[in-house]
């Protein structure tokens, strides 16, 4: 079951909201969503940051979330707008200009132990062929990463965990549809950055699914038994 998690977080290729069965396995997680035009909306992102190369004047949006599938996750409770995030940016030959917006969510979806920073946006100069998540790294580190190169924390949170299954589906009000309509009045503030999107480890998938995670894991149990007989 990790292995195929894994497999479908680091792939970032599940797209659109998956049908969860009933009482399906919700898990912690950070979600990746591109801005949706100038009505500051969001979208799912249909790739992962590893793979999608935004335009300037994009907005690339992270929240860490808990859900069992992409139409349960929270999405960044600031709006997608480049101009409140990049205006004080100026346009550079050769670099575009990607808004980085990071809502870090709920003190009920944080791990034990741990209190969610203020939700903040910073915009990344970068290189024109640079990646979602070389922007994400120009802005925002330390990112950290487990052995299969999954994104499993952003500026330091959390400290501990990655994509882990929560144990109590019950835990409080939580985020995913019971809260993305929340507003965004947590001390968002404004930070330019004109750092480079290289290094900071590989850019990973983010979760697109946790329905379809399941189905994957019941596939490859099934292929392997296959394989046996």
């Amino acid at each position: 079951m990790r292995r195929a998690l894994t497999a479908v977080l680091v792939a970032g290729t599940l797209t659109g909201p998956a049908a969860a069965p009933a009482q399906a396995q919700e898990y912690r997680y950070w979600s990746f969503w591109n801005g949706g035009g100038k009505d500051g909306s969001w979208a799912y992102a249909t790739q992962g940051p590893a793979t999608l190369r935004p335009a300037d004047g994009a907005v690339e949006g992270f929240r860490f979330t808990v859900g069992a599938d992409s139409a349960a996750a929270g999405k960044p409770r600031a709006a997608a707008d480049f101009d409140a995030v990049c205006g004080r940016t100026p346009a550079k030959d050769g670099r575009k200009r990607i808004g980085v917006v990071l809502d870090f969510g709920t003190a009920a979806d944080a791990p034990g132990g741990e209190r969610p920073p203020k939700a903040r946006t910073a915009c990344a100069q970068v290189p024109e062929d640079a990646s979602a998540g070389e922007a994400l790294a120009a802005v925002a580190r330390p990112l950290r990463y487990d052995s299969h190169a999954l994104l499993c924390g952003i500026a330091g949170y959390p400290e501990s965990g990655c994509a882990d299954q929560v144990k109590d589906p019950d835990r409080g009000s939580g985020s995913g549809s019971r809260s993305s309509s929340a507003g965004s009045g947590d001390g968002n503030t404004h930070k330019a950055d004109d750092a480079h999107g290289a290094g900071g480890g590989p850019s990973a998938g983010l979760l697109g699914g946790g329905a379809a995670v399941l189905v994957l894991g019941a596939a490859a149990g099934w292929q392997a038994r296959r394989r046996r007989g």
